[in-house]
């Protein structure tokens, strides 16, 4: 491999996957290898590509927004106000998703809370009733 390529095994030790994965990558058309034989050779851009995909996932996009975020800057790559609104409104829809979990947690947590008090109050009863 040259500095500017990658093998399979090159990305997937340098981004802690397996190369399982990112061939599945490949399959869902987000990554693009030339091939050499049976070989894959991966360029700097799907480098990157991988390293984006994975922060998506991180911060819970979707292989489907993935690709929609992909296929605009495949349009322009010096990027785009289009490009830039999708990614906004992305993150404001993620950030509103873990705004709702949080109250959604805090509720089941007093919900458990609750229970628990309940459960205690109950069992001191039975340990403080005359046998």
């Amino acid at each position: 491999m040259s500095p500017s390529t990658f093998s399979i095994s090159d990305l997937a030790s340098e981004f802690d996957v397996t190369t399982r994965s990112i061939r599945f990558y490949e399959d869902q058309k987000l990554l693009f290898p030339s091939r050499r034989g049976q070989t894959r050779i991966y360029s700097g851009p799907d480098r990157v590509r991988l390293k984006l995909i994975l922060r998506g996932k991180r911060l819970g996009f979707s292989l489907a927004e993935t690709r929609e975020l992909f296929e605009l800057w495949d349009e322009s790559t010096t990027g785009s106000m289009k490009q830039l609104e999708l990614l906004m409104t992305k993150i404001q829809e993620k950030k509103m998703a873990l705004e709702q979990q949080l109250k959604d947690i805090a509720m089941l947590q007093l919900e458990l809370d609750s229970a628990e008090s309940r459960c205690q109050d109950a069992m001191n009863e039975l340990k403080n009733k005359p046998a």
